[in-house]
């Protein structure tokens, strides 16, 4: 997919920039790694430091100092997370902020404003996150918002160009919970609205992970094969593996980052709990067949004193090594579908990559 700011080949994983900044890791760092397209918030960017600011700024771009393609989320699950600080009318969600409780209103066409303002290259339609479990009928209440905020959301953009020279690539979100018969007739309404690209929504939020991949699998059945599908907030190493096979693109989840700041780190050989008493005096990188950083420069070692003597970089250097990993193998991904064997590959990694490393 071309942007503005650059080719984002796929499939693809987002590092996850929520404020318009990659935890612990600079806009070098993820220069360095390889990374083709983080992901920012709309909510958290409306409440701090304001979307009009990052405008009179020039743009997401110019304000964090990554010059590379941007998405950013629409701050819908966001706001149906807030739960008790939100109430959802036909016209959007009004809420309370959860950082001083001041209240503030998210319409399809004020969202799309203050994306306008940030300036992503890639730009989501408010939608209502349904939640796990819900009965149909609570589903379908919960799409029909999705639906038509889609809609409203297409039209603002229509008349309301971009604001920093450059398009802005438009995705819609399926929605319908658990309920194969509304995630199909979200995409059925969806292809009429013609958005860049598909995004699937409310899947990791609960649900058992067979129940994720079955509602992938009967999406992607009936999303067009010409524009990119994205998967949102999912997942392990192993969940991307298993939505590629099943036809999904694109990817964002906070966890390669989160889970490097409590202890946790992704290998070629399985789970490393880099926290652990057994790596106290092992001088070996946290993974041998790695060649980020982290691995060429550090022992297991180091990683465990500096994180149990509460220095910083333990969790720049396990987030550094985390996001690598996660775009390394997504590079290994392309490269196996373009010479016909992902297949087998892939079951290989997914049966490795999620075991323990002792």
């Amino acid at each position: 997919m071309k942007t503005a700011h650059g080719e984002i080949p796929t499939p693809i994983f987002m590092p996850v920039g929520t404020a318009a900044s990659v935890k612990a890791v600079s806009p070098r760092d993820l220069q360095e790694m390889g990374a083709k397209i983080i992901l920012a918030n709309t909510y958290h960017l409306h409440l701090r430091p304001g979307t009009p600011l990052i405008a009179q700024m020039g743009g997401i771009h110019k304000f964090s100092g990554w010059h590379g393609p941007v998405l950013t989320d629409s701050g819908g699950f966001q706001v149906w997370s807030l739960k008790y600080l939100r109430k959802i009318k036909e016209n959007g969600v009004e809420f309370r902020s959860h950082l001083d409780g001041s209240k503030h209103f998210f319409s399809p066409e004020s969202v799309m404003q203050s994306q306008r303002e940030i300036g992503a290259d890639i730009i989501m339609a408010f939608d209502e996150c349904t939640p796990f479990p819900s009965t149909i009928e609570e589903a379908e209440k919960s799409l029909d918002y999705t639906k038509r905020w889609t809609r409203e959301a297409k039209g603002w953009l229509l008349e309301n160009p971009p604001l920093h020279g450059y398009e802005q690539k438009f995705f819609g979100i399926v929605q319908g919970g658990m309920h194969e018969e509304l995630r199909l007739q979200a995409i059925e309404e969806l292809k009429e609205v013609n958005p860049d690209g598909y995004a699937l929504g409310g899947l990791s939020v609960g649900e058992p992970v067979e129940v994720m991949y079955k509602i992938a699998d009967i999406c992607t059945e009936h999303l067009p094969f010409d524009k990119p599908r994205y998967v949102m907030g999912v997942g392990t190493p192993w969940n991307l593996l298993e939505l590629i096979l099943r036809g999904i693109d694109m990817f964002d989840c906070v966890m390669p980052t989160r889970n490097a700041r409590n202890g946790m780190m992704f290998t070629s050989n399985g789970v490393l709990h880099y926290k652990s008493a057994r790596h106290k005096e092992e001088e070996i990188p946290p993974d041998e067949n790695c060649d980020c950083y982290t691995c060429k420069n550090f022992s297991r070692a180091y990683l465990r004193h500096l994180i149990h003597s509460g220095e910083i970089l333990a969790l720049q250097l396990a987030s550094i090594h985390n996001l690598h990993f996660y775009l390394h193998l997504m590079e290994q991904a392309r490269a196996k579908i373009a010479s016909g064997d992902f297949e087998e590959w892939a079951r290989e990694r997914i049966n490795i990559v999620q075991r323990e490393v002792l």
